[in-house]
């Protein structure tokens, strides 16, 4: 593969800032080249990915994940609120040409063959793209409900893509894999209280903290309370009930995909057990999965998936 100096191929946040890129034409050729190297060259976290799925669907997932990370990207790679909502504002008007059958960016001129191929409809895509624009503008959730709604904004439209990607589109595959990507972004939160800290985001609900004796101020200052300890106890408990509700998804699809689910499963389930390992303080240090538990984890998916094959 060239460069990307020589060939244009620049992360969301160059290309944004780059006439001869914004303004060049793409082939399908060279759009599906692009989103194959923007998921397995910029981010690497696609690897595992790519290898656990079928051959026959890694230019999809690539193009899926291409949109996924330029719309995560214009939210929170740029730098300047009101600059992300105008990109972002812009990348919905992209992917409303390309429905309309005028694409000309190149992830959405490989993401068209994508959704022809796989029959995915609008909305999820539109769902991403409102979370991100929500982020730009609300960092504090009142209660349960609403950070529910922002997951199945921000989160639940990725299982879905999956869902549809796998030949997957009736309803209670796609509740249950609701359930396991609000799980997997509660642990993330969890897992990342700091981190959003330094964007101004508190995701634990107002009321969750307020019902335990914690106040907002003291997270914002990092200061641990026993309030705060109880808070997490209760949010964690709600994402391993979720994590429960979302596991029957396993048993009901491909192996390879089921190995994928129950890996991201347990592994957010991991986070979790090293949160309460750690009295459930946050604020101290960011519970983190070494190299040998993700082995374990890995043999561990694999071991409960051959298990019923073996009998």
């Amino acid at each position: 593969m060239p460069c990307a100096e020589t060939t244009g191929f620049l992360p969301p946040a160059d290309f944004v800032h780059a006439p001869e890129a914004l303004g060049r034409a793409w082939s399908a050729e060279e759009a599906r080249a692009y989103t194959r190297w923007l998921a397995t060259r910029h981010y690497e976290n696609f690897h595992v990915v790519s290898f656990l799925l079928p051959k026959r669907l890694h230019q999809d997932f690539y193009n899926v994940y291409a949109y996924c990370r330029w719309a995560d990207d214009l939210g929170d790679e740029i730098g300047d609120r009101a600059e992300s909502l105008r990109l972002l504002a812009w990348w919905g008007g992209e992917l409303d040409g390309m429905f309309a059958g005028r694409a000309t960016h190149p992830v959405f001129v490989a993401l068209e063959e994508t959704v022809r191929r796989h029959g995915v409809p609008r909305e999820p895509f539109a769902d991403l793209i409102a979370a991100f624009v929500q982020d730009q503008t609300v960092t504090r959730y009142a209660g349960w409900g609403e950070l529910f709604d922002y997951c199945r904004r921000s989160a639940n439209p990725v299982g879905r893509l999956v869902l549809y990607l796998c030949g997957y589109a009736d309803e209670e595959r796609q509740r249950l894999a609701d359930a396991t990507c609000t799980a997997l972004q509660l642990a993330n939160f969890w897992q990342d209280v700091t981190v959003d800290l330094l964007k101004d985001r508190v995701y634990i609900p107002l009321e969750v903290l307020k019902r335990n004796g914690a106040r907002v101020e003291d997270v914002l200052a990092r200061r641990f309370t026993p309030g705060i300890g109880e808070a997490m106890r209760e949010s964690v408990d709600r994402a391993r009930e979720l994590f429960a509700e979302g596991l029957p998804l396993v048993g009901m699809v491909d192996r390879r995909l089921a190995l994928d689910l129950d890996l991201f499963s347990r592994g957010g389930m991991r986070v979790l057990d090293k949160i309460e390992g750690q009295g459930y303080d946050v604020l101290r240090a960011r519970p983190a999965i070494g190299k040998f538990e993700r082995v374990r984890l890995l043999i561990g998916s694999l071991a409960r998936l051959a298990m019923p094959r073996a009998a």
